[in-house]
């Protein structure tokens, strides 16, 4: 399984969402308008509703785990434990910007201003070892999750003045601030089972799996080699309209190995059953083996109509060599994008120039702020950052890259920096940092090579340092480096996670997703415009102001993006003809898919 596809996971995890304008209960919310299917839908439209039952399909991963807690800081759990074995309030449909459907809720109920929500649980709501889902276990699981779990469950929280029982089977969630989002956030939090915790320490890693009411559970699994996954017989939601057609394979199992390349080579061996391929020119090189030739493996383009997202090396500003915006940008300048985009995809990818490349939702590079943006902005003309009005645009090369390194050398001049003896210095130090990776990084470490040879030529001594999958986490979760790879992907309808990612309170709190340690009180009030938007162009201009202020602080060194996915698997393995949105987004595989030999 792809770095890109946990990464998608991650953001699909943490979405936006709108709703329904009358004081009623309803059976699902849009973040915007009503939701496109109606009370008696039948299954969603990109599922098979005649799907067949059965089989097993194997992944594989780099990397490996050593906790059965996805939802901790402390310890790595597999990325897909929690989708697949613990259910949400509501589930989410891909096929729409940011709508949700009732799943372990049978409705919700809030109103035009979205200060309040109201969920009301299906009686039949059941975790895996038979113990109904109740309305105690829904709160216990939120207020844990904010307090004890990962940061970015903690946002939310703060957000909520009160939490009553309104029902046998009913809790509302009355919120402290406009946020039309904060209904559709509850709707995704996971819920767990209260029982299961009592007198544990639910914060400290451990392979005991929680308790949840998804269709599968946990079956067998070792540490850093596999787990796999059984459909659970008795699953209480499997004849629910959101799940129909949806679940198909009997095992689900994920395989560990040290790096991508050894991924690759067990699925030629066909001890996989699905490859995604992130680079097109290995697409075009290295499928010529023989399940390929013969048939047994089908290769697919899967269109898509989502965000680029951000992909690229980030600088940590907590560090003085990346605390000044000219020696940011001067990194940026001495990445030869068209080489290396040669070198590693024969040139055929476009690049990232925002962090909503691809969909309406990204500034234009290179334009002035037009006026709904502006007037958003202007309250903090006087603290923007070069390039936010005017449009900050990506260096172009001319192939040798030689007066983008001659634009870098006058910045690191200009913020003190002095070549002596071939070596970059300031006040008697030199500059040097280290881009940390994770073993096994692959294609993103030769990027990282090629790098570093075009910053020596600058007399910046930048090493390239590989640590294993615990410690990189560490590592990044403490800030603990110089400059890393950053991969944020995006849906249709950002919101609260961009807090997260970008926002200043997280900036120095340990675990969350602030790489780059940005505070900008631009970006803060942008967020807060997005989630507070009450209509489609409202947050478009938000998102556009905020991909501005994240542009013009060059934290960033942009890669390129994909605007389809390759994926490669065994030819007894289908999927709908009918593509959702999303495209292959999580939700799609293996959620939609089922064995037939």
């Amino acid at each position: 399984m792809t770095r890109q596809y946990i990464s998608i996971l991650a953001a699909a995890v943490l979405a936006f969402l709108p709703g329904v304008t009358a004081a009623e209960p309803a059976h699902g919310i849009a973040m915007y308008g009503e939701p496109a299917l109606p009370p008696d839908f039948d299954h969603l439209p990109y599922a098979n509703p005649d799907a067949p039952k059965g089989g097993t399909m194997v992944m594989g991963e780099s990397g490996g785990f050593d906790s059965l807690n996805p939802f901790i800081l402390k310890g790595r759990a597999p990325w897909f434990l929690g989708p697949w074995t613990v259910e949400t309030l509501m589930a989410r449909s891909i096929d729409e910007p940011f709508t949700l459907y009732g799943l372990l809720a049978e409705s919700i109920d809030t109103d035009e201003a979205r200060s309040y929500a109201e969920f009301t649980l299906r009686p039949e709501a059941r975790f895996s070892d038979g113990n109904p889902v109740t309305v105690e276990d829904v709160i216990w699981s939120f207020r844990t999750l904010a307090e004890e779990g990962q940061p970015r469950y903690a946002g939310a929280w703060s957000k909520i003045a009160s939490v009553e029982q309104t029902g046998p089977r009913s809790v509302r969630f009355t919120f402290t601030e406009a946020d039309r989002e904060m209904p559709l956030i509850l709707g995704l939090r996971p819920v767990l089972e209260k029982a299961q915790w009592e007198g544990k320490d639910f914060a400290a890693s451990s392979l005991e799996a929680p308790i949840g009411s998804g269709p599968y559970v946990v079956e067998d699994f070792e540490p850093n080699r596999y787990i796999t996954y059984r459909r659970n017989p008795d699953w209480w939601g499997a004849d629910l309209p959101v799940n129909r057609g949806l679940y198909n394979f009997d095992h689900l199992r994920t395989e560990f190995y040290g790096d991508q390349g050894v991924v690759f080579e067990a699925f030629k061996a066909g001890s996989l059953s699905i490859w995604r391929e992130e680079n097109p020119a290995r697409w075009m090189t290295a499928f010529d083996f023989p399940a390929v030739q013969d048939g047994r493996v089908v290769m697919e383009e899967i269109p898509h109509h989502r965000p680029s997202g951000m992909h690229g090396f980030v600088m940590n500003t907590r560090r003085p060599v990346f605390d000044d915006l000219r020696v940011r940008e001067a990194m940026i300048l001495a990445f030869d994008f068209k080489r290396i985009n040669g070198i590693l995809t024969g040139g055929t990818e476009p690049r990232i120039e925002s962090y909503f490349s691809n969909s309406d939702l990204g500034m234009t590079p290179g334009t002035p702020a037009p006026k709904d943006v502006s007037d958003l902005l202007a309250p903090y003309r006087q603290t923007l950052l070069p390039g936010v009005m005017d449009g900050y645009a990506l260096p172009s090369t001319d192939g040798s890259n030689r007066a983008n390194l001659r634009r870098a050398a006058m910045l690191l001049s200009e913020a003190g920096w002095t070549v002596e003896h071939g070596r970059l210095m300031k006040n008697g130090t030199p500059f040097t940092f280290e881009i940390l990776l994770p073993q096994g990084a692959g294609e993103t470490a030769t990027i990282a090579n090629i790098y570093i040879q075009a910053l020596r030529r600058l007399g910046i001594d930048a090493t390239l340092r590989s640590v294993d999958a615990a410690q990189y986490s560490q590592r990044v979760t403490n800030f603990d480096f110089d400059m890393t790879e950053i991969l944020r992907s995006f849906s249709l309808s950002p919101g609260n996670e961009q807090t997260l990612y970008w926002g200043s309170s997280g900036a120095n709190q340990p675990g969350s997703r602030n790489l780059m340690g940005m505070v900008d009180p631009a970006a803060d009030a942008m967020i807060t415009a997005m989630v507070r938007s009450e209509d489609p162009a409202q947050f478009n201009a938000a998102t556009r102001a905020l991909d501005r202020v994240l542009m013009s602080g060059r934290y960033v060194i942009p890669f390129w993006y994909a605007r389809v996915s390759r994926i490669a698997y065994d030819r007894a393995f289908h999927h709908p003809d009918r593509l959702p949105l999303y495209g292959d987004w999580p939700g799609f595989q293996p959620d939609t898919w089922w064995y037939a030999p």
